[in-house]
C-alpha cells in the first residue's frame, strides 16, 4: 500500500486533528513540513491552488480538507473505526459542530494579542506582519466576536461538552472514540498551547480528562519528508484512486471546472472533472513538477462550477 503523506505544519489545529487519527489507528506516515504562511510553491504544485493546511498525498491523488482526509484514512484502515455503527451519522454531525462552531470560537480566543507570544515565540514584526496579512486574505469578510462574546461562547460550549461527559462515559458518543472527538480534540489541544487558556481548560474537569484521553492516541509512526521528494512521489506514480462522475449532478467527466471553499480561503483549483457525487469532487491537473495529479475535495463545503480552462493551465 502506498505512503500516507501528511503536509502539514506542527501548529495546525486540524493537522493535529488528522495526526490523532493516525494515531489512534496506530499508522506509519510521511511528514513533509508545509510553510505557514504564502509563498507555497510546492503546496501549490500539488494541488493546484488550494493552500489551507492540511493535505493528504497518497502517490499523485491530493485529498483536501480534513473531513475528507479522515473518511480516506479510515476507508484504508478501518480499525478502531472513526465511524462505529449505530452513531456514524451523530459523529459526523458533531465533528461538523466542532470543525467550523467550536473551532471559530476557541482559536481566535485563544490567539488574542496577550498570547501571541506563546504561539509565534520571538518572531521578527516582519513576520508577524506577514502572518496577519496572510490570515487576514484568508477571512477578508469574517466578523470575530469579541473576546466577551468569545469567552461566553465558549463557556457555554464546554458546558455542552461537560454534560455529554457527566455520565462519566470515556468519549463523546459512548465507550468508543470517534471523529467527533477528534474534531473536538484539536481546539482544546490548541488552547493548552497557552499557559493562561490552559489553566481555564483544566477548570473543566471532565473535559480535561477526555482530552487526555483523545490525546493518549499520539501521532503513529512518523517518518520525514522533503517537499521535493513528495513531488517526485507524485511524478512518479503511474495509476490514480479510482473516480466517476454519477449523473444528474448537472457535470459530465472531462469538463473544465473551478473549485472553490465555501468558507474562507476562496483560492480556485482548476482542472478536468473526473470526480462527482453527493460526497467528492475530484479534480485532474498536470504540473511541470508534480505531473499528472488528481486533486479531491468533499462536497460539503465546497462549490463546483463549469468554467473555461486558461490556455497555459492545460
Amino acid at each position: 500500500m502506498a505512503d500516507l503523506i501528511l503536509h502539514h505544519y506542527a501548529g495546525s489545529p486540524f493537522s493535529e486533528k488528522v495526526r490523532l487519527v493516525l494515531g489512534m489507528k496506530g499508522l506509519r506516515w510521511r511528514s513533509v513540513d508545509v510553510p505557514v504562511i504564502l509563498p507555497k510553491p510546492d503546496v501549490v504544485a500539488l494541488t493546484g491552488g488550494y493552500r489551507r493546511t492540511p493535505f493528504l498525498q497518497i502517490d499523485a491523488d491530493i485529498y483536501c480538507d480534513s473531513a475528507l482526509m479522515c473518511r480516506v484514512i479510515d476507508r484504508l484502515h478501518p480499525e478502531p473505526p472513526l465511524y462505529p455503527d449505530g452513531v456514524a451519522g451523530l459523529a459526523e454531525i458533531v465533528a461538523q459542530w466542532a470543525d467550523s462552531s467550536l473551532f471559530w470560537i476557541a482559536v481566535p480566543y485563544t490567539m488574542q494579542p496577550a498570547n501571541a507570544a506563546h504561539l509565534i515565540g520571538d518572531a521578527a514584526p516582519t513576520y508577524l506582519k506577514a502572518f496577519a496579512a496572510d490570515r487576514a486574505a484568508m477571512n477578508p469578510n469574517l466578523r470575530r466576536a469579541t473576546l466577551a462574546d468569545a469567552r461566553a461562547a465558549l463557556d457555554a460550549y464546554f458546558g455542552r461538552l461537560a454534560s455529554i461527559l457527566a455520565d462519566g462515559r470515556p468519549f463523546l458518543l459512548g465507550a468508543l472514540p470517534t471523529i467527533a472527538d477528534v474534531s473536538a480534540a484539536q481546539s482544546v489541544w490548541f488552547m493548552n498551547r497557552v499557559p493562561a487558556t490552559a489553566e481555564w481548560v483544566r477548570t473543566h474537569a471532565a473535559i480535561d480528562a477526555w482530552y487526555g484521553r483523545v490525546a493518549a492516541f499520539g501521532h503513529g509512526e512518523r517518518g520525514d519528508l522533503s517537499s521535493e521528494q513528495a513531488l517526485r512521489v507524485a511524478a512518479a506514480a503511474t495509476d490514480h484512486a479510482p473516480t466517476h462522475v454519477e449523473p444528474g449532478q448537472g457535470l459530465a467527466a472531462g469538463d473544465e471546472v473551478g473549485v472553490v471553499p465555501t468558507d474562507y480561503a476562496h483560492d480556485e483549483v482548476v482542472g478536468q472533472l473526473v470526480g462527482l457525487d453527493a460526497d467528492e469532487i475530484v479534480v485532474a491537473r498536470r504540473d511541470p513538477r508534480a505531473g499528472p495529479v488528481q486533486v479531491h475535495f468533499p462536497r460539503i463545503g465546497f462549490q463546483v462550477k463549469a468554467r473555461a480552462l486558461p490556455k497555459d493551465s492545460a
